[in-house]
């Protein structure tokens, strides 16, 4: 299945890091180095699952350079969502796939410090009948999104449409488009970004373009509109890598507007009222129905803060444009 965008914890995975011999204890020194918060790196301390050169480790301990660490993250424990009673924004529903414009802030499914309030949540409490299609923790979720991305994403409400749109992930026969507002100009009409895309070494809560180890991904983009110091672009990507879009905007120097984890935050300050989140929206997706094979298409209007935020932008280029 093509889950895009959004990171998961690192859960049941083994990490591995070379020490540079800082000076600091080793709990500090894998926090800032792994991601994972002080608190829990001290658990997997306490619970045996941090080895330092083969030994197991103590947090006080300041490891010297080129010491290796290895961390053995446990499986998560299995729990199955609840319903909950969450608005959600229907564009299509019938017996096999409901398609739903999800706002920003919403998560699409359980994760460590995300137990509650997802997309999963509000779609068992409308659907009733989801729960164990394609596995407990995402029943009936072929795609996600980001939290703070909004726009198209579509649930299956059974076995066989859960498999059918997972080929058509595969295969390429879905077809999704966003809208993205970038810093800068791409100084061409389109363009496609060609990378891999993996774990940031050097950081576990980032994505990075051409790491040591990553799949591969590519996006395809062609401008909108010129709005100054922004473009408004229009993204279709043939990969869903996680955090894909964002990473491939950054990488040519292009990162979107509002994000705080691979923009330029100095950019955002020539903007007025910067948003707090990403300028990304999932525009219009197609996919073939699983039942009956027609092509079904859908677009999403853009949401208000984006909206906003692309006027703003077109005010400020039409008044530099007068004052010239």
């Amino acid at each position: 299945m093509d889950y895009d965008d959004d990171i998961d914890q690192n859960e049941g995975e083994t990490l591995s890091f070379v020490t540079d011999g800082d000076g600091r204890r080793l709990d500090v020194w894998l926090a800032d180095r792994s991601g994972l918060s002080r608190s829990r790196v001290q658990s997997l301390i306490g619970d045996g699952r941090v080895e330092l050169d083969g030994v197991r480790a103590q947090a006080k301990v300041k490891p010297q350079e080129g010491q290796t660490v290895i961390v053995t993250l446990p499986p998560p424990a299995p729990a199955e969502p609840e319903p909950e009673d969450i608005p959600l924004d229907i564009i299509y529903e019938d017996a096999d796939v409901i398609v739903v414009n999800k706002p920003a802030g919403l998560v699409v499914h359980p994760a460590p410090g995300h137990d509650r309030g997802t997309l999963v949540n509000a779609l068992l409490f409308h659907c009733h009948d989801l729960r164990g299609i394609g596995g407990v923790m995402r029943p009936g979720i072929v795609h996600r999104l980001d939290m703070d991305t909004t726009g198209l994403i579509v649930a299956c409400k059974n076995e066989g449409s859960l498999q059918s749109l997972a080929s058509q992930f595969q295969s390429g026969r879905t077809s999704k488009e966003y809208l993205a507002l970038v810093h800068g100009d791409p100084g061409r009409i389109s363009g496609t970004i060609r990378t891999t895309i993996g774990r940031d070494p050097a950081d576990r809560k980032r994505m990075a373009a051409n790491p040591p180890s990553g799949k591969s991904a590519v996006t395809h983009y062609r401008v909108e509109e010129h709005l100054g110091r922004t473009t408004l672009l229009r993204v279709r990507i043939e990969t869903g890598r996680t955090h894909q879009i964002r990473v491939h905007m950054a990488h040519i120097g292009l990162p979107i507007v509002g994000d705080m984890l691979y923009g330029k935050r100095s950019l955002d300050g020539q903007l007025p009222d910067c948003p707090r989140r990403q300028m990304l929206h999932a525009a219009e997706f197609a996919f073939d129905h699983p039942r009956d094979g027609r092509r079904m298409i859908f677009s999403a209007p853009v949401p208000t803060d984006m909206a906003g935020m692309i006027e703003r932008c077109r005010s400020n280029t039409a008044e530099g444009l007068s004052a010239k």
